[in-house]
């Protein structure tokens, strides 16, 4: 009894001692070792999952000014998924060592380049140049037990999202065939150009963390979708897109699908950008444009779209593969790194959605770009990153990305801070290089915000779901509800 006692004494000795340098650090440790902290308030013995979730509930508010219509385009699709190692297994293909492919020709490219991303636990998307193959792979997949139809694409994704806001109109352009209109909400209009008579069917392979093929071991869920999709691979529903817009009169576009392109080779994306380019800079400037980037691997593509796309959109939504990608592309700060090593630096990531913004971007009044923007998103943490002056409601607006992101991974409509977990770090640097600010994220006031020249950064941590049901489309729903949440703060041209 009295060597109990004689412990109990210590540890509040030791308690004490560091309090004097953290005042934070009792709760912290009687947190941690499970002990009752009788001078705080209940709520420090709640976990910080349940105490992040409840401060989400209550800081997360619409903006004063929301959006009244929003025009979408222009990839849209019908996705199978599967489970990607039983798929893989019924076509007789065989387990055995990853190597990426920028194009997949043939069944053994495609176990290849599965097989990669998949012991990185990262997502990708790739065009399959072989048509028969496809259709081949495609029934296979549609026929393998527990396979499901989804709206798919990241046009169509982010149209579905943006219709569960009953005061929303939205409008999506794109490739929509019989069965996908059929799944799309009642609220989203389609213009009868949008309208063909065959669905672009998308094939999504699944994984799960810890799930093992041959050597191979997932270290987190994730997907790899591949397709041979031609009409959303040319882009060719933008130039309709963007006349439809004059008829709808949106106050916000959302554009997506560039990364399709990639696939139809160099010879038609250099001709096919131009043409892209000059049809957005046909959409009225006092419209804002989202830009929703998705997996690339060719630098030179991913080069053209960063020097003539990006600044010419106000606002671009990534993950950590594309913002690393673009970096290494232009040459940009970490341009060195091959690829993150567990959950990205934030000092890094913050690094180079600086060089973004100063390099393409509006971060000087003088600069002619329009991009004043970006929307990051990574399994643990998200940023949102803007120019001082230009959006409200940010903290808010990161807030709300990450909430979707922990509730519809675990396919619930709300988070359940059971079936969460907290992976961000709580202590980080602003730069990975010097002079840099060393930060902290407060789970009861879950944004850390910090500034760098004139551009602003708000990070919140994700609640990662344990049991993922589905990944796919995560991404679009973080940015949908991201931008549902901004404000444009003043009326100025973009």
């Amino acid at each position: 009894m009295w060597k109990t006692a004689s412990a109990a004494a210590l540890l509040a000795l030791a308690v004490g001692y560091f309090y004097q340098g953290s005042p934070q650090l009792p709760e912290q440790i009687l947190q941690y070792i499970g002990l009752p902290n009788f001078q705080t308030s209940p709520q420090s013995q709640k976990s910080l999952e349940q105490v992040i979730s409840a401060a989400w509930e209550t800081l997360i508010t619409l903006p004063t000014r929301q959006w009244s219509k929003v025009a979408v385009g222009v990839n849209a699709c019908v996705d199978v998924v599967v489970t990607g190692v039983g798929l893989l297994q019924a076509l007789a293909v065989d387990p055995g060592t990853g190597l990426n492919h920028e194009v997949l020709h043939s069944k053994e490219d495609l176990r290849e380049a599965f097989i990669h991303y998949m012991e990185r636990g990262a997502a990708a998307e790739r065009f399959f140049s072989d048509s028969e193959v496809f259709q081949r792979i495609a029934r296979a997949a549609a026929e393998y037990p527990g396979a499901k139809l989804y709206v798919g694409g990241n046009a169509a994704l982010i149209s579905q999202k943006l219709a569960t806001y009953p005061d929303l109109m939205v409008l999506l352009c794109g490739p929509v065939g019989p069965k996908l209109h059929e799944m799309l909400d009642e609220q989203i209009v389609v213009p009868p150009g949008s309208l063909q008579e065959t669905d672009e069917y998308h094939l999504i392979l699944e994984y799960k963390a810890g799930e093992k093929w041959g050597s191979t071991r997932a270290p987190q869920a994730n997907r790899f979708i591949f397709s041979h999709d031609v009409t959303n691979g040319a882009m060719s529903s933008l130039e309709m897109f963007v006349e439809s817009l004059d008829e709808f009169d949106p106050d916000l576009v959302v554009l997506s699908g560039l990364h399709m392109m990639e696939g139809q080779g160099r010879a038609l994306w250099e001709e096919r950008l131009k043409e892209a380019v000059l049809a957005i800079s046909d959409i009225r400037e006092d419209i804002p444009i989202h830009l929703e980037l998705a997996s690339m691997t060719d630098k030179d593509y991913m080069n053209s779209i960063m020097q003539e796309v990006i600044p010419i959109v106000s606002s671009i939504g990534l993950n950590e593969q594309e913002l690393l990608f673009l970096s290494q592309a232009g040459e940009g700060p970490h341009a060195d790194l091959a690829a993150w090593k567990g959950i990205p630096d934030v000092g890094r990531v913050s690094d180079i959605l600086l060089w973004i913004l100063e390099l393409h971007g509006r971060s000087e009044p003088s600069s002619e770009a329009d991009l004043t923007r970006i929307h990051f998103h990574t399994l643990a943490y998200h940023i949102l990153a803007t120019v001082d002056g230009y959006w409200g409601n940010q903290a808010a607006a990161v807030m709300a990305g990450a909430r979707v992101a922990s509730s519809q991974a675990c396919g619930l409509q709300a988070v359940d801070p059971s079936k969460v977990e907290l992976k961000a770090p709580l202590q980080f640097h602003s730069s990975h290089t010097e002079p840099r600010e060393k930060l902290s994220l407060n789970p009861a006031e879950p944004v850390t915000v910090w500034r760098r020249g004139n551009v602003s950064f708000h990070l919140t941590a994700v609640l990662v779901c344990k049991l993922p049901l589905r990944t796919v489309g995560l991404g679009d729903a973080i940015s949908a509800e991201g931008l549902v949440y901004s404000e444009l703060k003043t009326q100025q041209p973009f």
